[in-house]
């Protein structure tokens, strides 16, 4: 069973990056912390849980997303998504419009 550390990226800009996906035949609780490491400016960012067929780059479906499409993240802030229960293959898919934001997942897969 992998616990801890699940998955995590320094993003690039306006990129989709798919950052963990659960391993085939577990479920997962995840958390899922974005901080925006640029002290001055604030970023959008989109955060989204897609199924096992999703390919990035491309856009996530409407109906994956989990945060507001374009949700400010302030300078130097943080978003905190906790205890997401998660689906074999189901993949956590993360954007920002800036490449200062950190992504992290973390929690545990059985």
């Amino acid at each position: 069973m992998a616990k801890g550390l699940l998955g995590k990226a320094a993003l690039a800009a306006a990129a989709y990056t798919s950052v963990y996906s659960v391993t085939n035949g577990k479920t997962a609780m995840a958390n899922i912390r974005l901080v925006n490491r640029d002290q001055i400016n604030a970023v959008t960012v989109r955060l989204a849980i897609c199924p096992s067929n999703y390919v990035a780059p491309a856009a996530p479906a409407n109906a994956d997303y989990i945060e507001p499409v374009d949700l400010v993240l302030p300078a130097g802030g943080v978003i905190e998504e906790t205890g997401m229960a998660m689906s074999s293959q189901e993949k956590v898919v993360v954007f920002s419009s800036a490449a200062s934001v950190t992504v992290r997942v973390h929690g545990f897969e059985e």
